[in-house]
């Protein structure tokens, strides 16, 4: 097994194992999210990574915080990367003052400044995980356009791209069935850097006590970490497991989408050939 078929494997573990312990959190969690315990545990068998400030078993907290990470991340950026998408095709198949229009509106989004807007918005809201979403799919599709619309523009020179419209078929067909199929790869690429980038977007806003209180968040746990004794009782595992969690995660987010590049490139090769 070569390093790439490495970075698929340890990519696509870690993520399927964070999104396995959202999705099944309720029954594998050790204790309920609202069971209490004696406050300030520190580890031990019945409790392995202690209890936080309110009595709360830290590796169950752990677990339950998981689903806001995973819905927040992939919903975010399935959202992100699907208007990107339309943006890139459009701009690159068409040209001309389609791709003008469409990459002056590209570059307006892209100089806003994302997050102090975001944590603008999170104020103003009460940071509900719906509003975090919406907000974060519609900012951050930009980087996503300017990778598509090159890749569309190459691809459209192609051969076989000048033979489907010689065959008569119209734009809506070669773009659905012989472009999208090729930029497949780099598509999956860019949706998990976008789940990563939107995963720390969501964890910033809740570390600063703007994410939404009802849903248990890894952000959420490191500020109440920060602010509710777990460095003055030296709670280390409540302290550092959250972010060793979001870092766990994001590695593998990385490596999936450099595996996907990497194959991305080779698909691109071989359609040049």
């Amino acid at each position: 097994m070569n390093f790439r078929n490495y970075e698929l494997v340890i990519g696509l573990s870690l993520v399927l194992f964070f999104v396995s312990c959202a999705i099944l959190s309720p029954y594998i969690a050790p204790y309920g999210e609202n069971e209490r315990f004696e406050p300030y545990g520190h580890p031990s068998l019945s409790h392995p990574l202690g209890t936080n400030d309110i009595g709360n078993d830290i590796l169950s907290l752990l677990m339950y915080s998981c689903r806001v990470s995973v819905v927040v991340g992939f919903c975010a950026s399935a959202i992100a990367v699907g208007i990107g998408l339309v943006v890139g095709l459009l701009a690159g198949y068409f040209g001309g003052y389609v791709d003008e229009m469409l990459m002056c509106v590209t570059d307006t989004v892209m100089i806003l400044p994302k997050l102090p807007l975001i944590i603008l918005i999170g104020a103003y809201t009460g940071g509900s995980i719906r509003t975090i979403i919406i907000v974060i799919g519609l900012l951050w599709w930009t980087s996503t356009a300017r990778i598509i619309r090159p890749k569309v523009m190459q691809l459209r020179e192609m051969e076989y791209i000048s033979a489907s419209r010689m065959l008569g078929f119209g734009s809506r067909e070669v773009l659905l069935h012989e472009i999208l199929p090729n930029i497949l790869f780099i598509l999956v690429s860019k949706y998990m850097l976008t789940a990563a980038s939107a995963l720390i977007s969501e964890v910033s806003l809740s570390f600063l006590g703007l994410g939404d209180p009802s849903w248990s968040s890894w952000g959420l746990m490191i500020h109440m970490a920060f602010t509710r004794g777990g460095f003055v009782n030296r709670l280390w595992t409540w302290v550092l497991s959250p972010p060793i969690c979001i870092m766990l995660f994001i590695l593998g987010l990385m490596l999936l989408a450099r595996a996907f590049e990497r194959r991305e490139l080779s698909a691109m090769a071989e359609v040049m050939v």
